[in-house]
């Protein structure tokens, strides 16, 4: 068993390889770390730009497309290693990025997963918005990141620099321990692609572990590579996904009333989607809805089988008030403004 794995999902990603590849490989050279890309069925000429430009890369082909968190349970059951690192295609990581979040987890057993501070690939002085410098959520569900916002990218000038607790970890860059991985069953494969990674950490929150992000470690994020945010599946996919770790996660006993919450927001942003005449997203929010209620006996007794797996039921990473609300009525942009305000519940 090797100590860290660095796992690249690819799924017709040629062009993507071609460029961060060279990243990849120049600054991840660690001690007992070995590189591996593991291919959705792709149609393109990846396998075979690997096998001819980087034969010391680890391949694991897939016999389909299972998507994001399919693709990397089924693909991590070929590979050994104390660490996991899940890498986007589109990521390119700066100098010395895999030490510190190596030496953060070697140097506290509770840490079960951390991420680097994500950058903007195309302007590497502002936040990416798919991580930024660590990740959280309100309580209706909805995340946002320290450094971004709902779609307001800060600017990078160390601000956010400290190594802190966070509740989610970008699955742009995922630094998590296999075992806890595997405990967890990894992804939940209904979600195909979107929001995994959150619905992965709230488990391993409830559970009683620690997530961190280290800033010391820095990555570049394209973001949007696969499905642009103008893409209506990725509108669809975040809208149901978004109310299923709902179903799945939370225990609260405000769970019916954070729903019917939730109802009334969407529905605010069906009609929005409509008056701008972005009427596939309006029909992907419907479409959102009914997949729902379809899976909600599903994660019904999702919900149910990880009840005895609760060990912590509140999270000081969970903002008690809407990140809707701070954003359109009290015009809070940035992360660091967020406590400023003593109104905890809305």
């Amino acid at each position: 068993m090797i100590k860290v794995a660095v796992v690249i999902l690819n799924w017709n990603g040629h062009a993507l390889l071609e460029k961060f590849l060279p990243h990849v490989m120049a600054n991840s050279a660690e001690p007992d770390t070995k590189i591996y890309v593991a291919d959705n069925a792709s149609k393109d000429q990846s396998i075979y730009f690997l096998k001819t430009n980087y034969p010391e890369i680890g391949i694991v082909e897939l016999d389909k497309n299972y998507g994001y968190a399919g693709g990397y349970n089924k693909a991590l059951k070929h590979i050994e290693a104390k660490y996991y690192v899940l890498l986007n295609s589109d990521v390119a990581p700066k100098p010395n990025w895999l030490k510190p979040l190596i030496n953060a987890a070697e140097n506290n057993p509770n840490l079960a997963a951390c991420m680097p501070k994500i950058l903007d690939f195309k302007n590497p002085t502002k936040f990416e918005y798919a991580g930024a410098s660590g990740g959280y959520i309100d309580y209706l569900g909805y995340p946002f990141c320290r450094g971004r916002i709902l779609n307001i990218n800060e600017q990078d000038t160390n601000q956010y620099n400290s190594n802190v607790s966070v509740f989610w970890a970008s699955g742009a860059a995922l630094f998590i321990r296999s075992d806890v991985y595997q405990m967890c069953e990894g992804f939940d494969e209904h979600f195909f692609a979107h929001m995994e990674e959150i619905d992965l950490c709230w488990q391993i929150k409830n559970r009683g572990y620690e997530i961190n992000c280290i800033p010391e470690s820095e990555v570049l994020h394209v973001g949007g590579a696969t499905l642009s945010q103008q893409n209506s599946q990725k509108t669809f996919l975040n809208f149901r996904n978004n109310l299923l770790i709902l179903i799945k996660n939370t225990h609260s006993r405000k769970i019916i009333f954070t729903l019917f919450i939730r109802m009334i927001l969407d529905g605010v942003a069906f009609f929005f989607f409509a008056l701008k005449g972005e009427f596939k997203h309006s029909i992907a929010v419907i479409r959102a809805h009914f997949s729902f209620y379809a899976l909600l006996p599903v994660f019904y007794k999702k919900r149910k089988a990880l009840k005895s797996t609760i060990k912590v039921k509140e999270h000081p990473e969970i903002y008690a008030r809407s990140i809707i609300l701070s954003f359109y009525v009290l015009r809070i942009k940035h992360f660091s403004s967020l406590t400023s305000f003593s109104l905890k519940f809305w």
